[in-house]
């Protein structure tokens, strides 16, 4: 396949969630982008027949923004497919998780190394894989790994892996269960001192524009990025706050957790407790993160529910984490 780009300035973000529209707007943002430069989107296809008001909504959106739509199913399409797009893009930014099913992740890897594409930054906008490794108890924490494996076994692609840890709005997220604000409720898994590290969406589309635009450019490196870090007890703590009153704390032992996944082994909700009942691999101090050695505002925990509190509330992302 040809390492001649039809787009030579172009970025595709792959994905318009939740996290792929946090990253097109602020790959959007005035004086963002360069003379020259486009910006494009990969979407399903629509369906058959009149597309639906919000597909509509969606399409003229992303036409506001000045953003192309490429269509294409990542479940259903080939690799060869896949990378005949990628082909036509230098920078490529997957912002979409794991609706595709088993093995998506790793097929658009693929898919950006045979199209020879320039830049990637992987579906990794999450925990330190390196660190919390395979046989976590979560499936698709070992896919990840295996995505790393891919990319550090090659040098043609460069990429950049950015660990941003959970979404913050998923600490309160009902099917998530670790925070009940309507009943004054907190949730620790394995122990109060464990520690979680947070972000919301919209700073990890900022906070990535920027690592991409770094001189000397940053590149075949995992960069770490933070809204908030906290233990379970801080976060109770903060929640406190918040409420105004004492909340109720109740520990979710390991013998718990790992019971409650013999008990419902497809249970992803009861995978995800478990996958996060550590002290390694889910949290990094702030002050080692990319945001704090370069002055960037971020939003912490108290900062997100203040901001909240008089908002409906947010809908919830495909897991827990944005990876």
């Amino acid at each position: 396949m040809s390492n001649i780009k039809s787009k030579p300035d172009a970025t595709l973000v792959i994905g318009a969630g939740e996290l792929g529209m946090a990253m097109l707007g602020a790959l959007t943002e005035p004086g963002r982008s360069a003379k020259g430069q486009s910006l494009s989107v990969l979407l399903r296809p629509l369906p058959t027949g009149e597309a639906s008001r919000s597909q509509k909504d969606l399409a003229d959106r992303l036409w506001k923004m000045g953003v192309e739509i490429v269509r294409a199913d990542l479940a259903a399409e080939t690799e060869e497919g896949l990378a005949a797009i990628f082909a036509d893009f230098p920078t490529v930014i997957c912002c979409t998780g794991f609706v595709g099913g088993s093995g998506t992740q790793r097929k658009i890897t693929a898919a950006v190394l045979k199209a020879r594409v320039e830049r990637y930054v992987p579906w990794q906008f999450g925990v330190d894989y390196d660190i919390v490794g395979r046989g976590s108890g979560q499936e698709v924490f070992d896919e990840q790994s295996d995505v790393r494996d891919m990319l550090r076994a090659q040098t043609r692609t460069h990429w950049i892996i950015v660990s941003t840890g959970m979404f913050t709005s998923f600490l309160f997220e009902p099917s998530f269960g670790l925070v009940d604000l309507d009943h004054g409720r907190v949730h620790a898994l394995g122990s109060w001192e464990n520690r979680l590290t947070v972000t919301i969406p919209e700073d990890i589309g900022r906070l990535t524009t920027a690592i991409l635009a770094q001189e000397p450019p940053i590149d075949d490196a995992v960069v770490y990025v933070a809204g908030d870090t906290l233990s379970y007890a801080q976060l109770a703590n903060t929640v406190e706050c918040f409420l105004g009153r004492p909340v109720e704390r109740i520990l979710w032992s390991m013998a718990k957790l790992r019971s409650e996944v013999a008990a419902h082994p497809d249970d992803g909700m009861r995978k995800y407790h478990l996958a996060f009942a550590r002290d390694t691999g889910v949290a990094w101090d702030k002050e080692r993160t990319f945001n704090f050695a370069q002055g960037i505002p971020v939003t912490d925990v108290p900062t997100w529910l203040e901001k909240r509190a008089s908002c409906p509330s947010p809908a919830a992302p495909e897991a827990p984490v944005a990876a």
